[in-house]
């Protein structure tokens, strides 16, 4: 089964992505926001940019140091939405894609899939 590390620290949103993502047939750890370091094994890692108390990037990039292989989708209320999902603002973060918030269940999946397939 393909895993996926979830860093959102709201309720609601980690609530409805591990809802989605299980019924679509994907492992879901849900790891500790402030911990970057977390020692769970992924496919991939889903991770809300803007946390208070943080800076997106900053953050990403302490992620990125503890899964260095590992891709990553950001998801933000920051966004606008029509961003284009691998465009000049994901190449900026240094993510695969970027997903503004509120979340569309259709758009989530597509650019889950399209970075590490559909589950098996």
């Amino acid at each position: 089964m393909k895993q996926i590390l979830i860093y959102e620290e709201d309720y609601l949103t980690r609530t409805l992505l591990r809802e989605w993502l299980n019924e679509a047939g994907y492992g879901i750890y849900l790891c500790a926001v402030r911990e970057a370091n977390c020692k769970q094994q992924a496919d991939l890692i889903i991770v809300s940019v803007y946390m208070p108390k943080h800076s997106g990037a900053q953050w990403i990039g302490d992620i990125k140091k503890a899964h260095p292989s590992t891709p990553l989708i950001a998801i933000s209320g920051q966004f606008r939405s029509g961003l284009s999902a691998g465009g000049a603002t994901a190449e900026s973060l240094g993510v695969q894609k970027v997903i503004a918030k509120p979340l569309i269940h259709r758009d989530l999946l597509e650019a889950v899939q399209g970075i590490i397939g559909v589950p098996k």
